[in-house]
């Protein structure tokens, strides 16, 4: 009994530390929120997950660790288990849940939940079925083959979702780590964007915040890392790193290639420079038919990571162009030999006549000046 009692009150402090009664307090008061939004108790989690068996685990990374979760109801859920927590933050931390619940877009994975009794508040999220980007991309042993058609429309997905966060969302949300493992796929193939760990809510009257640099190696905005300063455009480039993954195949960081290589960004945008992107394309998925469409992916991709900020495009922009390029795919006027302007109007084409100016040395360099600032995630780089 004396020890139940002391789980009790350990977990009460926990809930009121992390925030627990303001988050009461701001359910109660306003309106337009799911209901199926809960709060869980530590103990309902413990049993979802058998007391976090190692069994469970469904992936790891610098955020913290993900479990699938049976509740009581048997509804499968996603767990994360935040590495550390920040009590200086809390306000923060329950005024985001209270947006993350808000948000209700087919691409971005729900939140069911949370539990504040932990020492570390839990996440609860809707559980996704077949895995990540990244596995499906990448696994050498993964059964599935991703069709061209269906990485377009998946990257289309992904555009949509994160224009919704950055345009469409009550706050504007930076998600700050889009890269493939945070994009995980349904039965379906259909894109939800996940893991909100290292998100940021953009104020209205602001178009950038300082930050402590956090991100994954090789999607990181050049720009944000030398300057701190996040910014929408900072997901943008992210983003295009993420297509050029799709478009050839290989992984953002690979010690195989030549070391002036390694950074996909990098040997991808050379290549461009030096007309040799067909050395690059993925051959599985490279053909007579869709060549000049991989094209037009490749010269976005390539905006997307201009190193200044201000030259690459909205994701909304982004978005527009990836689905023009899917619904030309689809027509069959869209093999006709249309004249250029034509074609540049209805694929939504911005100008791309002007140089990006990236060049090798000026991305070596931002990824140099951070020194010990950013832990790396070297995901799957060997």
């Amino acid at each position: 009994m004396l020890r139940q009692r002391q789980i009790s009150k350990l977990r009460e402090a926990n809930f009121q530390q992390n925030g627990g009664i303001l988050l009461r307090e701001q359910l109660s008061k306003r309106q337009g929120y799911r209901e199926d939004v809960k709060v869980f108790t530590a103990e309902e989690l413990e049993k979802a997950t058998n007391n976090y068996n190692e069994s469970r685990i469904l992936g790891q990374g610098g955020q913290g660790t993900v479990y699938k979760g049976i509740l009581a109801d048997n509804q499968i859920v996603a767990i994360k288990k935040s590495i550390i927590g920040d009590p200086s933050q809390v306000e923060q931390f329950i005024n985001e849940i209270m947006v993350l619940y808000k948000i209700n877009h087919r691409n971005v994975v729900k939140l069911l939940g949370c539990c504040l009794e932990t020492q570390v508040p839990l996440l609860v999220y809707e559980y996704i079925t077949n895995r990540t980007l990244f596995h499906h991309l990448h696994n050498d042993d993964a059964t599935s083959y991703l069709s061209w058609e269906t990485r377009l429309r998946i990257a289309t997905e992904t555009a949509e979702a994160l224009s919704y966060l950055h345009s469409a969302a009550s706050i504007p949300i930076i998600h700050r780590d889009i890269k493939l493992a945070n994009i995980l796929l349904d039965d379906n193939y259909t894109a939800k964007v996940s893991d909100f760990g290292a998100s940021r809510l953009i104020p209205s009257d602001q178009a950038q915040i300082t930050t402590i640099v956090q991100g994954t190696f090789g999607y990181l905005d050049p720009e944000y890392m030398l300057s701190s300063l996040l910014t929408e455009k900072s997901d943008v480039y992210s983003f295009g790193v993420v297509l050029m993954e799709l478009l050839t195949g290989q992984k953002v960081v690979c010690f195989k290639r030549l070391e002036e290589n390694r950074v996909l960004p990098m040997y991808f945008t050379s290549l461009m420079k030096e007309d040799r992107l067909l050395d690059i394309l993925d051959p599985r998925v490279l053909n007579d038919e869709n060549v000049e469409q991989l094209m037009e992916v490749a010269t976005l991709a390539r905006r997307c990571v201009r190193v200044k900020g201000e030259e690459r495009p909205t994701m909304k922009e982004v978005a527009h162009e990836l689905a023009g390029l899917q619904a030309m795919a689809k027509h069959p006027w869209s093999k006709s030999n249309l004249v250029s302007e034509e074609s540049e109007y209805l694929l939504g084409k911005f100008p791309s006549t002007y140089d990006d100016g990236v060049t090798s040395s000026s991305i070596g360099m931002g990824y140099d000046s951070i020194n010990n600032r950013i832990a790396f995630e070297l995901e799957g780089a060997r």
